[in-house]
């Protein structure tokens, strides 16, 4: 289930325009290093409002990493976190997949990576992301992914079954918050009336996020992923106005905006005019954005920018976890330093173990691993002084001794 662009190469993929900046007139010309010291003189050496933190203990940077499909399982998380990203998000899992036997579980990596990675410890604070189309299931959904399946999969069916008032939860799980994808721009996703498409049917949408919110404890924060709106024209820009305001009356702890249209996919620039707007009309709510946050730079430029509260890195974070990294240098006032070839190879050896890890149930798990860590070598080897001829290595690698050779050859 796919909700973002999957192709190893975004510049050669006609589904996802190259990186380049947003529309944003001005934003190029900020200083990250001052927007990060207004930050740190608002709120403290953190950077983030503490409501943040308040809600989710651990989200002490006004930054985390997005949800995406086919990249963020526990691996990617954990790399992340090691240099410094204080949460992070699972890809968008269906709630028909949850409730169909907990295959959901593989995706968000809650079932076997305990048993491999030790205790999951480090996977934490951790957001669930799901995505769906009829507000019972959505609502039994949250609640399995919270409880983590602790209950027969019969009894969250007849939860559905029962109605939306008989559905509650009273316990608390792994998640820190449970977030409502509003946003999949996938054609396969909006043609079942999930994701994106909410957006043309807002009324649709305030059902899911009222099922999800008063099914999910009050001490876990329920959030919203939205677009910009579903295109361009007025209608739907209305649309986007009064789903937006009633995230928040429904008691949705805020939302991440992303600065593209639905109808424009990842297609063309975002736009980071429309999220200045929204937070100049809405100064007292948590507001977060995404989209064209390619380098540690633009985290900073879009909230000096727009005056959000932070930002939702994507894209910009595949085989990049030194943004991260990047970022809390600048929040503490020093300049960002990019990996030397010696921290590459770690990244790179510690994310293949955990990856493997993540695998270790699969009939051929070293096989699985290499092949699927490849679009990662990929992306990893930018940061390489011959990225060319890296990358080149990496799309051929498909065994455990190619990845080690790639390796040998140009990471010593």
């Amino acid at each position: 289930m796919s909700c973002q662009s999957n192709y190893p190469d975004d510049q050669q993929s006609k589904n996802a325009t190259a990186p380049s900046f947003a529309i944003a007139d001005g934003a190029q010309e900020l200083d990250p290093q001052a927007v990060a010291r207004d930050l740190v003189a608002k709120f403290g050496p953190s950077g983030v409002d503490p409501r943040v933190t308040q809600m989710v203990p651990g989200f002490d940077a006004p930054f985390y990493q997005a949800g995406l499909a086919g990249y963020s399982d526990a691996a990617m998380r954990i790399i992340a976190r090691r240099h410094g990203c204080p949460i992070c998000v699972t890809e968008a899992l269906l709630d028909r997949t949850l409730l169909a036997g907990g295959k959901g579980f593989a995706k968000a990596d809650l079932g076997e990576i305990h048993d491999n990675v030790p205790g999951g410890v480090e996977d934490n604070p951790l957001i669930g992301q799901i995505m769906g189309n009829d507000p019972a299931e959505m609502a039994a959904g949250a609640i399995k992914m919270i409880e983590q399946g602790s209950r027969s999969h019969k009894e969250y069916r007849r939860m559905v079954d029962s109605g939306i008032d008989e559905l509650r939860s009273d316990g608390a799980g792994t998640f820190a918050a449970i977030d409502v994808n509003l946003a999949c721009p996938v054609k396969k996703i909006s043609k079942k009336s999930r994701g994106g498409h909410w957006l043309k049917e807002p009324a649709g949408a305030i059902a899911i996020l009222k099922a999800v919110r008063d099914a999910v404890p009050d001490s876990i924060p329920v959030t919203v992923k939205m677009r910009r709106s579903f295109d361009d024209t007025q209608e739907m820009k209305d649309n986007f106005d009064y789903l937006f305001d009633a995230c928040y009356d429904l008691g949705c702890a805020w939302v991440t905006v992303h600065g593209r249209t639905v109808e424009q996919k990842y297609l063309g620039p975002s736009r980071w005019d429309p999220l200045k707007r929204l937070v100049d009309r809405n100064p007292e709510r948590l507001i977060f954005g995404s989209g064209d946050v390619w380098d540690v730079n633009q985290i900073f430029r879009m909230i000096g920018y727009t005056g959000l509260t932070g930002v939702s890195v994507a894209r910009g974070c595949i085989g990049n976890p030194w943004i991260f990294r990047q970022a809390r240098a600048i929040l503490a006032g020093n300049e960002p330093k990019a990996p030397t070839i010696a921290q590459q190879r770690e990244v790179l050896e510690q994310h293949f173990e955990l990856a493997l890890a993540v695998n270790a149930h699969t009939r051929e798990p070293e096989l699985l691993t290499a092949k699927n860590m490849r679009k990662f070598g990929i992306k990893f080897a930018a940061h390489h002084p011959q990225a060319d001829e890296v990358k080149k290595q990496f799309i051929y690698v498909k065994t455990l001794e190619e990845w080690r050779d790639v390796l040998e050859r140009w990471y010593v």
